[in-house]
């Protein structure tokens, strides 16, 4: 089938190279020519495991190209996915939908009849229906469906989550869209992957309710873990002794210092703001959303009550600065919390990242960027550590304590044993044990 793809963000590039990669051909747009140019040459925009290669293999079959000319490409198009950015709008919280009408409003007038034009976007109830009406209104003779087709990629795993997911959601008001839709699939259902087929608003409706219940999971278990520090429990106990439960599941129950990323705080909020647009307020995913927020403050004092609460010409390394590993995305990253909390207490703060640094300097000021682990930790009073890079599970911690002016490590993810590291003399502080 020839395919669309209307994005080169995050959700378009890896879709696009996926479905390049089922046999397909796949055309990504994108308006800024910076990024179109640089994916020709070659280039990736974002950090992805596997994705180079990926969209270089299928460049070079010629399932794969790129162009900033939307009209060259639509009008032989059989599916048109819609992967445009739905930041939280300012204000209310609400998606900002402004980028998918404006795609919808453009491809009308240049579809064929029989296409079908697939929200990908994560987007509100009731979106479909208007980019449907958009269509109508600039096209009125036009024959075609638009259906909804969420995406449930995780950052650092994206490619195998697209080739072996747990469901396809497909959300469609028609035969027609449902057969389209089937036939993209096919690579997939074939080798037995679930395709769950729904309404339009259901499938929407989907997407926001994974997310925040995933999201529940992740307060619920940081706040255990509170708890667990108080009564004297390890909440790694607690949460295997909950996770080995089917109901439940093992799966986001590893507690750390909060959620972020492009995903869980944006669709919170666009969630709340459904509930309360329909009349059904959400009071569950509303603590959530508080529970996280505080959070991620609350980081930035445990590592100044870890040092004693003196921060006067303290230094901190500070090792990790993305949301999560195996991505270089610093969207709503815990980092900016606690680095923020730190600059506020008077504390110097060393960072390092494998992938983030880049993408750091344009939402943290102030911070010293390092060459290394190692580097960051020279001088520094405490190291904490904000992100599970494999980096830094097997730190060598008699170098570390050479360099560190008092080896102190608080290890907001829980990489390390309290013994392995306090055997080389280390002070210990993790969360929840």
């Amino acid at each position: 089938m020839r395919i669309v793809m209307i994005g080169t963000g995050y959700v378009g590039l890896v879709s696009g190279a996926c479905f390049a990669d089922f046999g397909h051909h796949v055309t990504c747009v994108d308006k800024d020519k910076s990024k179109i140019d640089a994916l020709l040459d070659g280039k990736i925009p974002i950090f992805e495991p596997g994705l180079d290669a990926l969209v270089e293999s299928n460049v070079a079959s010629g399932r794969l190209d790129f162009t900033l000319d939307i009209a060259s490409v639509l009008p032989e198009a059989d599916a048109v996915f819609i992967a445009v950015g739905t930041p939280s709008r300012r204000g209310d919280g609400h998606a900002d939908l402004s980028y998918v009408y404006a795609a919808a409003e453009e491809m009308a007038p240049l579809l064929r009849d029989g296409v079908v034009v697939v929200d990908k976007s994560t987007v509100p109830v009731g979106t479909g229906d208007e980019v449907e009406a958009i269509i109508k209104r600039t096209n009125p003779s036009l024959e075609f469906s638009v259906a909804s087709n969420p995406e449930f990629l995780r950052e650092g795993a994206a490619i195998n989550d697209f080739k072996r997911p747990d469901r396809v959601v497909i959300g469609v008001n028609d035969d027609h869209a449902e057969a389209v839709l089937q036939e993209v699939y096919r690579p997939l259902t074939r080798n037995d992957a679930q395709l769950l087929s729904m309404s339009r608003r259901a499938a929407e409706l989907t997407k926001y309710a994974a997310n925040a219940f995933l999201a529940t999971k992740i307060s619920f278990i940081n706040e255990i873990a509170d708890l667990c520090e108080k009564v004297g429990a390890d909440v790694r106990d607690v949460a295997k002794g909950i996770g080995s439960d089917s109901r439940i599941g093992a799966r986001f129950l590893q507690p750390g210092p909060g959620y972020g990323g492009s995903c869980f705080p944006k669709d919170t909020l666009a969630l709340l703001k459904t509930g309360q647009d329909y009349g059904a307020p959400l009071q569950i995913v509303d603590s959530v959303v508080q529970v996280n927020n505080r959070r991620k403050l609350a980081m930035g004092q445990k590592v100044i009550d870890a040092m004693g609460g003196d921060t006067h010409s303290k230094t901190v390394a500070l090792l990790g600065l993305t949301f999560k590993a195996n991505t270089d995305d610093m969207r709503d990253s815990p980092a900016i919390d606690i680095v923020k909390t730190l600059k506020d207490a008077g504390i110097t703060v060393r960072a390092y990242d494998p992938e983030g640094m880049d993408t750091s300097k344009a939402v943290i000021d102030g911070l010293t960027y390092c060459e290394n682990s190692y580097d960051a930790m020279t001088g520094a009073d405490a190291t904490v550590i904000v992100t599970e890079w494999d980096a830094f599970r097997a730190l060598d911690l008699d170098r570390a304590k050479e360099l560190l002016k008092r080896p102190l490590l608080v290890d907001l993810r829980n990489l390390y044993s309290r013994t392995d590291v306090e055997k080389h003399g280390f002070e210990y502080v993790a969360v929840g044990r």
